[in-house]
């Protein structure tokens, strides 16, 4: 059997109400088919949309494929112990040319319980935004259940909600039962849990290309909900060149952001675990055993487990910033 290697995949895009072009403008994403891209999604093991590899001897087989094949070598022993054949992240850009809705995702009992899924626990990174540009993040005031409903049904949610003025580089940790929402003139690179189940709480009224209202998840969203008070609800940390610094650590994931200007081994020998990078500026050289490849602005790729050590590299000088993703 041949060995295994770094993955790439084809992207998947989706059309948004909300989307535009800006997946093509600052992560080269091809997509002119579609009039208003607001996702790619770059690793995905959501079901009937299994991520394709797009290189080398396994082209064209599913991630599911390979796992069903390669286990514990791909993902991890005790990964694709809990897994088993679904990829338990999904990785995606997002294009907010409009305000995304208001919006809460159940935790995975709540998940399972309801909807045989896991619940979603995600984080973004903001990889571009327009001067000004906002999104929500949470409450901005103590609040119970009680409390939440009266501003609700009175129409008044966007008062209790807390609103972040954001630039490139911020990061948010969206953990399940928290209130969000992507606003308009923002791109981000999302990290969460292999789940698509989303309770919408309210969409400023927008209706579909039918003209009808949006579906929302009125009585879902109020047991989802969890109903808390931080008073920063952004991730504080130093980008640090040439070193891998810790952005969000939790049960589902861990994200640190590495930016490199010149050559960095790592090491996941004592680890168990897939490692992903997601390419956000520049391009870099990934180098293993005596093979290598080259991944661009707006790319991600999987190092299967069993390639615990490798070198990233800059190429002729240049300078790159990537999202580097395992489970600890």
């Amino acid at each position: 059997m041949n060995n295994l290697y770094p993955l790439k995949f084809t992207q998947i895009c989706k059309d948004k109400i909300w989307g535009g072009n800006k997946l093509n403008e600052f992560l080269n994403k091809e997509y002119s088919e579609l009039p208003n891209c607001g996702e790619s999604w770059e690793i995905s093991g959501v079901q009937d949309e299994v991520s394709v590899v797009s290189n080398g001897f396994l082209k064209g087989n599913s991630l599911e494929e390979l796992i069903e094949v390669y286990m514990g070598d791909l993902v991890g022993e005790k990964v694709y112990e809990k897994f088993g054949i679904e990829f338990p992240l999904l990785v995606k850009f997002i294009d907010a040319n409009d305000n995304l809705s208001i919006q809460v995702h159940p935790n995975d009992e709540l998940s399972m319980e309801r909807h045989d899924a896991f619940g979603k626990t995600e984080m973004w990174y903001v990889v571009q935004a327009d001067p000004g540009a906002k999104l929500i993040s949470g409450f901005n005031r103590k609040i119970d259940k009680e409390g939440y409903l009266k501003y609700f049904k009175n129409g008044q949610l966007e008062e209790i909600l807390n609103y972040e003025e954001v630039k490139a580089g911020d990061v948010f940790f969206i953990p399940a039962g928290r209130v969000h929402a992507i606003g308009k003139g923002i791109v981000v690179a999302e990290i969460q849990q292999t789940s698509d189940v989303t309770y919408r709480i309210y969409d400023f009224n927008r209706v579909d290309d039918q003209g009808n209202p949006r579906e929302l998840h009125t009585d879902l969203a109020i047991d989802a909900i969890a109903y808390e008070y931080e008073a920063n609800y952004r991730t504080d940390y130093q980008s640090l060149d040439n070193q891998s610094v810790k952005l969000v650590e939790c049960q589902y994931f861990t994200t640190n952001i590495l930016p490199l200007t010149a050559s960095v081994e790592r090491d996941f020998t004592d680890m168990d675990t897939f490692v992903i990078y997601t390419c956000l500026e520049g391009k870099y050289n990934l180098a293993w055993e005596d093979e290598s490849i080259v991944v661009e602005k707006g790319e991600s790729i999987l190092i299967p487990a069993l390639i615990t050590n490798f070198v990233l590299s800059v190429i002729d000088g240049g300078a790159a910033k990537l999202l580097e993703v395992f489970i600890k």
